[in-house]
């Protein structure tokens, strides 16, 4: 499984942004996408996660009414709306998937198998 995150940049505060991440691959798709992010010199955080297969996103508490996770199935594309950023939200963002067989969202980072380059959301003051 291959994953491809794109859509970061500089914005200001109050400002939106959608990130996107794609799956592809000649294995069997994988059911749960992830977002995480890490800032400089913190650890990597969960942001929100979603499942092909239905059902509602689960989000961190930091982001949750902010940001909004969707799926586009045909097209195997998740999207992070990103609304109201302040620079707390600073950070590379990853895009992650966990293992085909798997259909429960999960928060832990140890929890996903599949991992893709992070994409830079830089929020100035």
């Amino acid at each position: 499984v291959q994953l491809q995150a794109s859509g970061g940049g500089l914005v200001q505060a109050g400002d939106s942004l959608r990130l996107s991440c794609a799956a592809s691959g000649r294995t069997l798709s994988p059911n749960v996408m992830g977002w995480f992010r890490q800032a400089p010199g913190k650890e990597r955080e969960f942001v929100a996660a979603i499942s092909w297969s239905g059902g509602s996103p689960i989000y961190a508490e930091s982001v949750e009414g902010r940001f909004t996770l969707s799926r586009d199935n045909a097209k195997k594309i998740v999207y992070l709306q990103m609304n109201s950023l302040n620079p707390e939200d600073t950070a590379n963002y990853y895009c992650a998937a966990r293992g085909q067989s798997i259909t429960v969202l999960t928060r832990t980072a140890r929890g996903y198998a599949y991992w893709g380059q992070g994409t830079l959301v830089t929020v100035s003051s």
